[in-house]
């Protein structure tokens, strides 16, 4: 009976709704002008270079944007004259800004467990001329206190606002800022410090008690700078001997009373040594001169309009060069930061007080970068909502998501619904989000779509490498498609290369195939201290730069870019398919019951597996309709019933994302420990260390294949 009074309304809703279309198609097919943006969506954004039987090459149409060209005229070509020029432009205008935290209190939980909660207060903001000031200051600190320039430095902290007056202070300095995920594990920090023989290292309070072990094993070490806590005083007691703990303040004041001299870098000099992440070994430090820096800003200067209002929130990790660059481009562009966590991030948040407002709410941001892994979370989090939903309100918000793909589709927007529905979920994050660019990962088509849709903004993604400074393709806010990563950005260019093993050519039909190649100002010199690897994996030609990828790629009619597969991940089958494992794991990982996934394929059978962290609220779901409530979540994880159950349920969803039958997993183990940067599965920035889990796994591996 409900069901039938649920269809009856959604079909009454249907009828009003194809009335209102009928009215309004005229008002919004005058005011919108949907024509116009299919065209801009189809337009040539690329065009060939150079063409024969083994590679073609693509040189992005569009001419550089304002931004761009005002960054030539001043001759802008190293982040410390960037910053200068910037601060000059918008001297007293909010630069970076950090909340401040009232004070950390107890809350009793429902459950009646007792949890630290923040109770924060507003934003305290530093202009441009205090942000530049700081730099400086804290640049000349660090050479009272012995450090050369061309001396290598590490910074190991979290993303704040101290993070970036730091990086500029050695900017300044011209001294290489060597970058450390904050996720790392001992021996991970130890190798990045070791390698680059650094005697100087910048974290912060949180992380400060790492460096009790890891001074053991990091003998050059002499001095470690803390960026401060808010409230509690940092306890500087127990570390080696002979190592000095000194506070980030007392650098700036050492630098406020000296006299020492800055000492400018030039374009060709490192900026930063950037390691990568480490998904298929060792990570390795990339060296980013200030040139390679200056040219991803100008790609991302070319992609996004701004506006006088706009305003960012920054919480990805800065030792993440996309994160990095593009805060670089708000500060060149004069839009505020405001710093934040996953912890205090919306009203939600862990760490947030009851009856206090989470981060967004109170910055209300317009820009923010986002990682897929983010994005995919935010999309679950969106489904669970709504299928926690009355019957009526989720058929509803299925009718209502269907209705504006469809519109969005053909060019239109629909501001009637967007108010009274999606503008809701929008105030997740605020309320004024125009903008998110995503990078570091593909996105899947449905997170894709359902983060546009139901938040309201344009959605842009980026494909580039640490090796290539995050530039190499970016779609536009015009773009209609939600598998592609845009065209070649206008400092680079993207090169298909045919590869013989995998049948990627770039003779191909319809769309010429390939490992992709990157070109152009981007690219990095090559690897720290790894010759070998650095002449395998970059090249020179005609006076450009390049880069050997690994990934797989096709080129539209109109000169985009997607990404189809991973050399390292491609699989062949028994029966003789290749499965991308990249790819399957990206598309199953938007499945709800999948928190994390590696899929596993063995040449020598006709089936792939996968070990799978499952998500133990849609585990428990799972469970109570295979009639086994009130089961813990690791005897879940054990169940044959479970297992099953699992695989079924991918199954449905690989249909749904279009996988071919022979990609989707026919055995699942399912993982009770979760995945984290400190087990060594994952990197620093969560990708699947794939040959750590599979050793791991080797026994779950030969059952699930003997089963």
């Amino acid at each position: 009976m409900e069901s039938f009074l649920v269809q009856t309304a959604i079909g009454a809703i249907k009828i009003i709704a194809m009335v209102y279309d009928i009215i309004t198609f005229p008002v919004y097919l005058v005011l919108q002008r949907p024509w116009k943006r299919r065209a801009l969506a189809k337009r040539q954004k690329a065009k060939v270079i150079q063409q024969d039987a083994t590679s073609i090459t693509y040189r992005g149409v569009d001419p550089p944007g304002e931004m761009h060209v005002k960054m030539l005229q001043n001759n802008i070509d190293t982040l410390e004259r960037m910053f200068e020029f910037v601060t000059k432009v918008h001297s007293t205008k909010r630069c970076i800004g950090t909340r401040k935290i009232i004070s950390e209190e107890d809350e009793m939980q429902p459950n009646g467990r007792v949890f630290k909660k923040f109770n924060m207060g507003d934003y305290m903001w530093k202009s441009f001329i205090e942000t530049e000031y700081a730099a400086a200051c804290f640049g000349r600190g660090l050479r009272e206190l012995g450090q050369q320039p061309r001396q290598n430095i590490v910074i190991f902290a979290e993303t704040r606002a101290e993070w970036l007056i730091a990086a500029h202070g050695c900017f300044k300095q011209n001294m290489p800022l060597v970058t450390i995920y904050a996720t790392l594990g001992d021996e991970g920090i130890a190798h990045g410090i070791n390698e680059t023989e650094v005697t100087t290292v910048i974290t912060s309070h949180e992380l400060l008690p790492k460096f009790k072990t890891v001074l053991n094993i990091t003998p050059n070490v002499k001095k470690i700078i803390f960026m401060e806590d808010q409230l509690h005083k940092t306890d500087t007691t127990g570390f080696k001997a002979g190592v000095e703990i000194i506070p980030f303040s007392t650098v700036v004041e050492k630098g406020e009373k000296s006299k020492m001299p800055g000492c400018s870098p030039t374009p060709d000099d490192t900026a930063i040594i950037m390691y990568t992440s480490g998904s298929t070994g060792t990570p390795k430090g990339v060296l980013l001169s200030h040139a390679n820096c200056i040219g991803t800003m100008k790609n991302f200067c070319d992609i996004f309009k701004i506006y006088p209002d706009d305003v960012l929130i920054g919480f990805l990790p800065l030792a993440h060069v996309f994160e990095l660059l593009a805060e670089s481009v708000c500060l060149l562009t004069g839009v505020p930061i405001g710093y934040s966590t996953a912890l205090t991030l919306i009203d939600s948040s862990s760490k947030v007080m009851k009856g206090c407002k989470g981060d967004a709410s109170i910055l209300r941001p317009t820009c923010m970068t986002s990682v897929p892994l983010i994005l995919d979370r935010i999309s679950k989090g969106i489904n669970a909502k709504v299928n926690a939903e009355a019957p009526m309100k989720k058929a509803f918000f299925k009718f209502a998501y269907q209705y504006k793909s469809k519109w969005v589709a053909r060019g239109y927007q629909t501001p009637f619904l967007d108010k009274i529905l999606f503008k809701k979920i929008a105030k997740l994050m605020g309320g004024r989000i125009r903008g998110v660019m995503s990078g570091g990962a593909p996105l899947a088509a449905d997170t894709h779509e359902q983060i546009q849709l139901c938040l309201c903004v344009e959605m842009i993604q980026g494909y580039g490498l640490t090796e290539t400074t995050a530039g190499a393709a970016v779609t536009d806010k015009f773009s209609m498609e939600y598998n592609v990563v845009g065209a070649p950005s206008s400092s680079n260019y993207i090169r298909l290369i045919n590869w013989e093993e995998g049948n990627y050519r770039v003779t191909n039909k319809p769309y010429p195939q390939g490992e992709i190649v990157v070109g152009g100002a981007t690219v990095s010199k090559g690897y720290y201290k790894l010759p070998g690897k650095t002449e395998e994996e970059f090249f020179e030609e005609d006076g450009q730069r390049w880069f050997r990828t690994g990934d797989i790629g096709e080129v539209h009619h109109d000169g985009v870019l997607k990404i189809i597969d991973r050399k390292k991940d491609l699989v062949k089958l028994q029966a003789g398919e290749y499965v991308s494992l990249g790819k399957v794991e990206s598309e199953l990982k938007t499945c709800p019951v999948v928190e994390n996934i590696c899929v596993y394929g063995d040449s020598t059978k006709q089936h792939t597996v996968a070990l799978i962290v499952p998500n133990p609220q849609h585990l428990d779901e799972i469970a109570e309709r295979q009639g086994l409530k009130g089961m813990e979540f690791e005897e879940l994880c054990t169940s044959p019933v479970m297992e099953k159950a699992v695989v079924q349920e991918l199954a449905e969803h690989g249909k749904k994302c279009k996988l071919h039958r022979f990609e989707i997993p026919t055995v699942v183990t399912l993982c009770k420990d979760i995945w984290t940067p400190d087990m060594g599965l994952v990197t620093a920035a969560f990708k699947l260390k794939r040959k750590d889990i599979q050793e791991r796994y080797k026994n779950e591996i030969s059952r699930m294949y003997a089963s």
